[in-house]
């Protein structure tokens, strides 16, 4: 995998990975190897709190694109849409998602 392009936003407490990965002889990774090697290539990330976005495979070429966000806490990943957070749900570990989220949390009327 190579990082294209490395910002950090501190206004919303994360950094942006741009990265292209070239995977010969392989099928399209999934979103939890996406995670995990973006982990390795980020000292001290939380794979709770990574967030992979806009991954996109070009047909006929094992090439994948997108872009990563690594949240310094999970305060910091609220910013992100309920549907996000429920698509990364089954890829963290059991102790993050059995924490409830926000919209898991309010009564509601059922």
């Amino acid at each position: 995998m190579e990082i294209k392009e490395r910002k950090e936003n501190k206004i919303l407490n994360r950094v942006e990975l741009s990265f292209s990965w070239k995977h010969d002889k392989k099928s399209t990774p999934s979103r939890k190897e996406v995670i995990a090697l973006v982990q390795t290539l980020e000292p001290g990330a939380n794979s709770d709190l990574i967030v992979v976005k806009d991954c996109n495979t070009r047909f006929g070429q094992p090439l994948t694109t997108g872009t990563a966000y690594i949240y310094n806490s999970a305060e910091a990943m609220a910013v992100e849409p309920g549907y996000i957070q429920k698509r990364h749900e089954e890829l963290r570990s059991s102790s993050a998602a059995d924490e409830p989220t926000a919209d898991e949390s309010e009564g509601g009327d059922e």
